[in-house]
């Protein structure tokens, strides 16, 4: 397999992240493997989370009856607010999970100002295979009774072959999706956060993703490269 290549350079724009994962080992200066703990139904594992043949792997295993994912992020280690964020990947043609690129802050759990004091900020999730669509999100306000959301998903035709690129620009008056350079959601929802998010690129075993039992595993998720810009001049 030929890895895709795609310049970093974007006009207006300057490289603030940048990660096209052609070591052996993931880079510690930029990411982390999230907490080994229980998702869905699932778990996050260290050993799903890992770089081979130029690509960044996100894998779902099954192991001793018991199903993992790979999950990193960046916590502590970078975090922006407002910018462009992209992610160039191929997801996995299995059903029972889904993928995701996220932007995430410890302020999300934070009730009052809405959304504008951290948004759980989805760029894609891949729960649906079989309708070859695609879901953007946002969370704010907690995950508890006050917790709210929105989202849009998007019915793209061979969205689950091949690498495609999954993007947001996000600036102070709202949040611009986009899947292979074509704008698919524009929203204020939650009146957009103000705090600076880590990145995370996940996967979650759970129903809403298909029938886990039905998948060929283990499967995997390959990440071309993560890059983050902010706005020239800003």
């Amino acid at each position: 397999m030929t890895k895709p290549c795609k310049s970093n350079e974007k006009p207006g724009w300057l490289l603030t992240f940048e990660d096209t994962f052609d070591g052996n080992t993931l880079d510690s200066t930029k990411w982390s493997h999230c907490p080994e703990e229980i998702r869905k139904d699932g778990r996050w594992a260290d050993e799903d989370a890992f770089l081979h043949g130029g690509y960044l792997v996100i894998q779902i295993s099954e192991r001793d009856g018991n199903y993992y994912s790979g999950a990193v992020r960046s916590k502590d280690k970078f975090e922006q607010a407002y910018g462009y964020y992209e992610i160039r990947c191929q997801l996995p043609p299995e059903e029972g999970f889904w993928t995701a690129f996220w932007l995430m802050s410890d302020t999300v759990f934070q009730v009052g100002d809405e959304g504008r004091d951290g948004t759980e900020i989805d760029i894609y999730e891949s729960p649906y295979l079989k309708d070859s669509r695609i879901n953007h999100a946002l969370h704010w306000d907690g995950y508890g009774e006050h917790h709210r959301t929105e989202e849009q998903s998007v019915q793209i035709p061979g969205i689950y072959e091949g690498f495609h690129t999954f993007a947001l620009e996000w600036n102070e008056d709202e949040y611009i999706f986009s899947i292979d350079d074509t704008v698919t959601w524009r929203t204020s929802a939650g009146g957009v956060s103000q705090a600076p998010s880590y990145l995370k690129v996940t996967a979650e075993v759970g129903e809403w993703g298909g029938v886990i039992a039905e998948a060929k595993l283990p499967t995997q998720m390959l990440v071309d490269y993560v890059r983050v810009y902010k706005r020239d001049g800003k």
